[in-house]
């Protein structure tokens, strides 16, 4: 084959393509993400000292202290990119109090160091653990609860104890309090662990938290702060009591609810959100309260208002102990700060005394 001037140039562009490729890029995508994290370290630096495992079972000072309200963030990058929680915390001028995190059953194991990275950062770390592959999530809403391989009949006869153990070990070797979100929404149709889905049964739900609550008591995980969190409440959804495992297995109730999501669009306040479900629940359990998940959408140019209206309604119900802002983009954009307004709002909301408490490994959690 001849050397020509055009095949020199296109083996030369091929050449600086390859370098570009495999060595240019990849640096500079390992300096951006170096550069994201040094930020995000500067505004929540990994500072407190965390006690040893022993230091967890004589924990005695409340959290959050009666007349004190906790908020935290809820990101999609989880432990490993504090980013959007640092973003967070500069938009609302708020050091979040709690970290709020997803792990899968399929893919997400116990990892000490992960959970470390947050306390680290004075942050009381929450595990939405999942009981199912999300990876496999269908696109079709009907079909996102269907997952046989987790059903709940097999978290009760013991298909997973293993894995769960594993995490009930973990947990109990950890020097603070670790607060379990097992199985959230429970009374809707979407996730593999709703009753209304994925050939479950009437009672399965309950039967499925005790089961993995005894097996974290036996291993000795008294530090792990179990959530209770169904979505709030809606026409066909199934009723709370049904699902309430108990206050002998629970320690905090949670609620899930979002102004802006499908069938939602209309401007509805926070009282209007999560009044009628607190009232619910308050006919059969008299557990501290924490909004687990909530955010806002600014579609209409509204958000502002709605964060200024949540706060001005938080001090109505003294037994919401805790919040937790979505900090993430799902459909929607529900970060703060999509708006300098919904930045400020939030800031000046949470500048309130109410808000102005640390959270402290040696701490226990509030459970009256």
């Amino acid at each position: 084959m001849r050397v020509t001037a055009p095949r020199v140039l296109v083996l030369l562009c091929a050449v600086v393509l390859c370098w570009y490729t495999f060595q240019v890029a990849p640096d500079v995508a390992d300096r951006g993400r170096r550069a994201a994290a040094a930020r995000a370290d500067a505004v929540l630096p990994p500072t407190t000292r965390l006690p040893g495992a022993e230091a967890a079972r004589h924990a005695t000072a409340p959290f959050p202290a009666p007349g004190k309200a906790f908020l935290g963030v809820f990101t999609s990058q989880g432990t490993h990119d504090f980013t959007e929680a640092a973003d967070f915390a500069r938009g609302t001028r708020h050091r979040p109090q709690v970290f709020e995190f997803s792990a899968d059953w399929a893919h997400d194991r116990f990892d000490a160091k992960a959970l470390d990275r947050v306390a680290a950062r004075g942050m009381m770390p929450m595990v939405a653990w999942e009981p199912w592959d999300h990876r496999e999530e269908a696109e079709e809403p009907k079909l996102r609860g269907e997952q046989p391989a987790y059903r709940l009949s097999r978290i009760v006869d013991g298909d997973f104890d293993a894995y769960v153990r594993s995490w009930a070990r973990g947990i109990a070797s950890l020097g603070y309090p670790v607060a379990i979100r097992l199985a959230h929404e429970m009374n809707g149709y979407w996730y593999p662990w709703c009753e209304q889905s994925n050939d479950n049964g009437r009672g399965e739900y309950v039967e499925a938290w005790r089961h993995v609550h005894r097996i974290f008591d036996a291993a000795g995980a008294h530090n792990a702060v179990w959530v209770w969190s169904p979505n709030i409440s809606y026409t066909n959804s199934t009723p709370l009591r049904r699902l309430y495992p108990g206050d002998a297995y629970v320690d905090w109730v949670g609620l899930s609810g979002y102004y802006g999501t499908a069938g939602k669009e209309n401007y509805q306040s926070f009282e209007a959100l999560f009044t009628p479900s607190l009232e619910e629940l308050r006919r059969f359990t008299r557990k501290p309260l924490v909004i687990t998940e909530v955010g806002a959408t600014d579609a209409a140019g509204r958000k502002a208002e709605w964060i200024t209206g949540m706060f001005r309604a938080l001090p109505r119900h003294r037994d919401v102990i805790g919040v937790i802002w979505y900090q993430a983009v799902k459909e929607i954009d529900w970060r703060v700060g999509t708006s300098p307004a919904a930045s400020a709002a939030f800031a000046a909301g949470a500048s309130a005394a109410r808000y102005q408490q640390r959270w402290e490994p040696g701490g226990a959690p509030r459970l009256r």
